[in-house]
């Protein structure tokens, strides 16, 4: 749900604001907010940065919200049966910036990537739902990238929601070797050892949600993820000798839901 697309939808949204009613079958419910996170600096980074991020959904008007996990990219299913769920999905990944962080002196800028690709979602049990993304890299990096996530969801109350569960990502070695490699001419600027990482599992970890539904326009979140940096990955020079493979994440957002007239 994370992206600049999300922002444009956004506008384009707030621009039909109020206009449809719920039980028209040609509107959408659309919701839209901000969240707050403190995330690493960069990936293997020890120090913490406060990002702002989008959020954006959108749903046929009439049905319930759906459940998000924070780890998904923004996306909108072209495949809904009930159970399953698929459709196009899109991440924007930060650019890092040698001049940020001590820690990366002398390895290099990477820019700004966009990762483009498709989701799948499957509801085991009505309690348990299956998610993955596969996207492809296209500016900082130009590789696979995919995130498995499965969560357990409990809903206490009709406005209190917990959830939690596994996440696993498996990346390409162009995913990753514009972020852990250290080349030759880097390794005299840096001071880092030469280092050429490969692709693979490049983590596991877990996450878990509280979402509280104040009224059927506002709602609230917060949550915790940890992932843990394993294989070639955590043994690049600038995770085993400057950073850390525990990696944490934590945020808190806001969203507001109203309905449109669908613009297809």
């Amino acid at each position: 749900m994370r992206s600049v697309t999300a922002l444009v939808t956004a506008i384009l949204a707030l621009a039909f604001a109020g206009v449809a009613h719920a039980d028209d079958p040609k509107a959408w419910t659309v919701s839209i907010g901000a969240e707050g996170a403190a995330v690493p600096a960069y990936d293997g980074a020890t120090r913490y940065v406060f990002r702002p991020f989008p959020l954006v959904d959108v749903r046929q008007a009439g049905t319930p919200a759906r459940f998000h996990s924070p780890r998904e990219s923004f996306g909108f299913g072209i495949l809904d049966t009930g159970s399953f769920r698929m459709g196009p999905v899109g991440r924007l990944r930060y650019e890092r910036k040698e001049s940020s962080d001590a820690n990366l002196r002398g390895l290099g800028d990477v820019d700004w990537a966009l990762e483009l690709g498709a989701f799948a979602e499957y509801w085991v049990l009505p309690w348990l739902r299956a998610y993955g993304e596969l996207r492809q890299g296209i500016g900082g990096h130009t590789g696979l990238v995919s995130d498995i996530l499965v969560d357990a969801v409990y809903r206490a109350t009709p406005a209190l929601t917990f959830s939690a569960g596994p996440r696993l990502a498996v990346q390409s070695e162009k995913a990753v070797s514009p972020y852990f490699d250290v080349t030759a001419a880097q390794s005299a600027t840096s001071g880092l050892p030469v280092y050429s990482t490969s692709g693979g599992v490049t983590s596991w970890g877990v996450g878990g949600q509280v979402r509280y539904e104040w009224s059927p326009q506002w709602a609230t979140y917060t949550y915790v993820e940890y992932q843990r940096l394993v294989g070639a990955v955590a043994n690049s020079p600038l995770v085993s000798l400057r950073g850390t493979p525990d990696q944490f994440a934590g945020g808190i957002g806001v969203t507001y839901s109203f309905n449109m007239p669908a613009l297809w």
